[in-house]
Formats: structure tokens, sequence, C-alpha cells
């Protein structure tokens, strides 16, 4: 299971977990909230009628036809007003009047009047100085047919003469916290869709950083050139992470490097330093003009390519250690390409080779200008050693579907099939047709890291026309 996948799992779980409490909580808040909200409007209800009543409560007036007309014209009322979504055409209050004994004066529906109700709640706490209330069903056993009663007492000189309750039916607020919980209900799924979607972003982002960081340390581990983008992680734990990498990527690369080239530089040295010393050595002795001739030529030859392997091996160093390019920037082929030929024609002039150059003059390429001029100036080296004198050097450009690819072809004897692989090989080399010797073996290897460094990659093959080489960029 992936690491993205089970941080997921894990925020999917506390987000499920964290909702269904906090909305079962709220839902179960809502109806005790709505229900206290209205018990205490008919608190301030039930004493504002106390008020009214107390007078035909002492007058004997309770049961006249102007307070029943009253009580009619009320219970017929048509609000017809809209409560937030809700509408409410009815008054849905019931009102009922008990003497101090408990005794039903006055009931607005008409159906307890002369009942004694001294043993409810709300009139038997009410008539004993406390805050008088119950709930009660309307239908035994439907808890929906609940209907709540607030009593207040009506008050004469300090004494209670009477109790006025008022009735609201809970099912007449039921659409107000049906209301409010499927509001509650699509916000919190709306919350939790949300969450669920930043969590998953959140994953998939950090999994991503991660995998890069992976797959960077991988490539550094296995010796491969690795970029660790600019940006791409930058606070935070895995910003220090990639810092720490990319410190020690450096630290190992360079240590592994110097020990490397430390034992190649050694090995290589010893063939000509041991011809050098034994030149010198012999020339200390006496000996004709033309032998002290032919080892002084001697010394100069593995001088020279004394200061040729370490030329090319510093910067296959340098293209080897750096990670990408520095300046890469669109270059026309024909002015680069001239100026190489312009450098080797002594060279080209003293082999009397043809050369033809077959470059468009708006063709281009995108890349470092002074590794690329290294890397063609290295296949045009490699191009005269294996060209006969009088020969030809053919340098073309082309565009083969996605690739633009630079093309350096040479007549000369095909490269042996054993040695095809190999020709990228640090100090790997064929003898020279003309002189029987060996270079050091770095161009071509040069040549390829330079293709690396640009995405592309250096192609060697057998032609009719002769030896291919081709540089082919993405």
């Amino acid at each position: 299971m992936s690491l993205s996948l089970r941080i997921f799992i894990v925020y999917l779980l506390f987000v499920a977990l964290c909702s269904y409490f906090v909305l079962r909580t709220v839902m179960d808040e809502i109806r005790p909230g709505v229900r206290q909200t209205t018990e205490e409007t008919l608190v301030d209800t039930a004493n504002l009628l106390a008020e009214f009543l107390r007078e035909p409560l002492l007058n004997h007036q309770l049961q006249s036809p102007s307070i029943r007309a009253i009580l009619l014209a009320y219970g017929q009322r048509q609000p017809n007003a809209s409560i937030w979504g809700v509408n409410k055409s009815q008054v849905n209050h019931r009102i009922y009047v008990t003497d101090n004994k408990g005794i039903v004066l006055l009931d607005s529906s008409g159906i307890a009047e002369g009942q004694d109700y001294s043993r409810w709640n709300d009139v038997y706490l009410t008539l004993q100085g406390k805050y008088g209330a119950r709930s009660s069903l309307e239908i035994q056993g439907d808890e929906s047919s609940s209907i709540m009663y607030v009593a207040a007492p009506i008050v004469h000189e300090k004494k209670i003469i009477g109790v006025v309750s008022v009735a609201k039916p809970n099912r007449t607020v039921q659409p107000f916290i049906d209301r409010t919980q499927q509001r509650l209900g699509l916000l919190g799924a709306g919350l939790i869709l949300l969450g669920l979607i930043s969590g998953a972003l959140f994953s998939w982002w950090f999994s991503r950083e991660l995998r890069r960081l992976r797959e960077y340390a991988l490539k550094v581990s296995q010796g491969q050139r690795a970029v660790l983008a600019p940006g791409l992680i930058n606070s935070g734990e895995l910003g220090q992470l990639a810092q720490a990498l990319e410190s020690m990527r450096k630290q190992l690369d360079g240590k592994a490097y110097i020990e490397h080239y430390i034992q190649t530089l050694t090995h290589e040295l010893k063939s000509p330093l041991a011809g050098i010393r034994a030149a010198s050595e012999l020339l200390q002795s006496p000996m004709s003009e033309e032998q002290r001739k032919k080892f002084i030529g001697n010394i100069d030859t593995e001088s020279l390519r004394l200061q040729q392997l370490i030329e090319r091996l510093l910067n296959l160093a340098m293209v080897e250690q750096q990670q990408k390019l520095h300046d890469p920037q669109t270059l026309l082929l024909k002015p680069l390409v001239a100026s190489l030929v312009n450098a080797h024609a002594a060279r080209i002039a003293q082999q009397a080779i043809q050369l033809h150059i077959n470059i468009d003059e708006n063709a281009s390429v995108h890349g470092e200008k002074f590794l690329l001029e290294q890397a063609l100036s290295n296949l045009l080296d490699n191009a005269l050693d294996f060209t006969p004198q009088g020969g030809e050097i053919t340098i073309q450009h082309a565009q083969e579907g996605t690739h633009n690819v630079i093309q350096v072809i040479n007549q000369g004897e095909p490269i042996p099939d054993f040695a095809m692989t190999r020709l990228t090989e640090k100090f790997f080399s064929l003898p020279r047709p003309a002189t029987g010797r060996k270079s050091t073996g770095l161009g071509l290897s040069f040549v390829q890291e330079v293709m690396s460094l640009h995405n592309g990659e250096l192609r060697l093959e057998n032609t009719p026309q002769g030896v291919s080489a081709q540089l082919r960029f993405s």
C-alpha cells in the first residue's frame, strides 16, 4: 500500500469520526434548542395574558361573550407568514384559565371548561408559587403529538387568584427543526467533501514530493546524473530533507569522483612517464645524433600525450560533475560548425580532406555553446584520425521526427563489431590507421556525457558512406 493511500485512509477515518460525532451532537441539540426557545416565548405570552385577564377574573367576566369572541377570532386568524422558508397559515396556541382551586373557567378550545386541572403540573406548580410547565402526549404512544404547556399565575394583592396556561403543539415547530437539520446536513456533507478533497490533494502532493526525493536519492546511489529542481520543496522538514540529500550527494560525488580519478590518472600516467624516464636515461649515455633525436622525439611525443590526457580528463571530470546546463541558448549550427572547421583547417589541408557541410542557414540547436563546441571538435578530431589521405568528411543536419540530428560521416574502415559497444568507455581506443597509435580514449566518453546533459544521445554506426557519429537531440 502506497504512503499517499495510507495517509489518505488515516485522514479519511479522522474526518469521518470527527464529522459523525460533531454532526450527531449538533443534530441532537437542535430539537431541544428549538423547544427551549419556544418555551421561553410561551413564558412571555402566559405572563402577558395573566395581566390582561386579572380584571376579567376578578369581575367574573371570563366567560363573557366579548372574551369568547376574542378567543374565537384569535383561533381563526391566518397569519400567512413566511418564517425562514416555513409558511405559517394558522395560530396554534391553546389558552385556558383556572381559578385558585384548579377548576377550568375558560378554554379557547372549549373542551375542558369545568374540569379539575389542579393535578396537572402546569397548574399544580403555579398555584404553589413555582414555575409551572408540562409536556403531554395528545395521542398516547406518539411522541410527535406532544404539547408544551406553560402557566403563569394571575395575582391580585400578592395572592394567586388563578392560573393561565398557554399550550403549543410541538409539531408546529417540527418544520423548523427539520429545515435546520436538513440545511446543517447539507452543509456538513459539503464540509466533509471539501475536507476529503483537501486531504486527497495533500496526500497526493506529499506523496509526489517524497517520490521525487526517492527517485533523486536512487539516481545518486546508482551514480546517475541527478538534478533536484529548485523551488520544488521550499519549506519545513521536506525542504530540509531535500537540502540534506543535495549536500550529501555533492559530498559523496566529490569523494568518490576524486578517488576514481586518482586511480585512473595514476594508471594512465604510468606508460608515458615510463617512456619519458627510459628515454631520458638513455640520453645520458653516449649515442649518435640520429639516436639522440629519436629519443628526444619520443620524449616530446609522450609529453604531448600526457598533456592531452590531463586536458581530456579535466574536461571529462568537469562535464561528469555538472548536473545541469548552466547557460543554455539557441545556437545557429552553420556558424558553429564553420568556426570548428577553421580551427582544424591546417590539418584538413595537410590530409587533403574534402569537407562537405550540408547545414541549412536557419538550422539551430538548443544547448550550452562551450560543451557543444567541444563535443563537435572531438567528433571532427576522430573523423580526421580515421579518414585516409584525400578522403571525404561530411557534416550535415537533419530533422528526424522529434529529433534534431547533427551527423559527422567520414570515409574509412568500418568499426569492428567487438569495439562497437565499447567506444564510449573511458580509455578504450582503436589504433589510428596512419600511425597505429591509440588516443587517450576519453573523447567519445566526453561527447556522451555532453549529450546526456542535453537529454540527447550519441549514436555511432557503420554506413555505406563510412562511419557515422550522430548527436541526437530530443
